[in-house]
């Protein structure tokens, strides 16, 4: 009996169609490894992207701190005037040409002037422009006048005498300095300068554009 039994299963299984068979097999499990190592390579890209974004971000910022340094070190600019002297409003005459402190700063953009030395210190390399202006009281002996230096060389010089009366005079020079070139006024030998609250001996300069 048990024999025909199973004789008659087998004929039964037998005779069910294979699509039957498949459908009937359990759907296998999805490739669990497979999604994770492709979520893993998504993280690994997304870390070499914000990797990326923060190096950019890091040099853009270093680029934006260059160029807001140059930008400083382009401006440059100073004027500044001659003070009384131990009380004595008039400075000459003296034996020798002699350097003027103008320790009188009104402006000093960049901070190239030296108000202890009385000298402008170029930053960079390029054109500038300086100013000088002398005055003082005519005594029938004595001018006014002095000489623009670039480090020893005299370049250009402002001079005026007069008998009496407040005698003034003033010139210009637009300068090609190397870095570190200096440039000051020397007051010349034998002549006078007036220094008081009027402020009519001056020395300005300012960078025209680098070079």
């Amino acid at each position: 009996m048990k024999i025909s039994v199973s004789f008659t299963l087998l004929l039964l299984l037998g005779s069910v169609p294979a699509s039957e068979s498949v459908e009937c097999q359990r759907t296998s499990p999805p490739d669990i490894y497979a999604a994770l190592r492709e979520i893993t390579a998504s993280l690994v890209q997304l870390k070499a992207n914000m990797a990326l974004q923060t190096t950019g971000q890091a040099q853009l910022k270093t680029e934006v701190e260059k160029l807001n340094q140059q930008q400083r070190v382009r401006q440059v600019a100073f004027s500044a005037a001659l003070l009384p002297q131990d009380q004595q409003p008039t400075i000459g005459p003296l034996p020798t040409d002699t350097t003027l402190i103008y320790t009188y700063v009104i402006t000093n953009i960049g901070n190239a002037y030296n108000s202890k030395t009385g000298a402008f210190t170029a930053p960079m390399r390029g054109a500038y422009n300086f100013e000088w202006t002398f005055g003082a009281f005519g005594d029938n002996s004595h001018g006014s006048g002095g000489w623009l230096v670039k480090n020893s060389e005299y370049v250009f010089m402002a001079f005026e005498q007069q008998a009496t009366g407040f005698m003034t005079t003033s010139k210009g020079a637009t300068l090609l300095l190397e870095v570190g070139d200096v440039v000051f006024v020397r007051l010349m030998a034998n002549t006078l300068a007036y220094a008081d609250g009027s402020h009519h001996n001056t020395f300005s300069g300012f960078l025209l554009f680098p070079m």
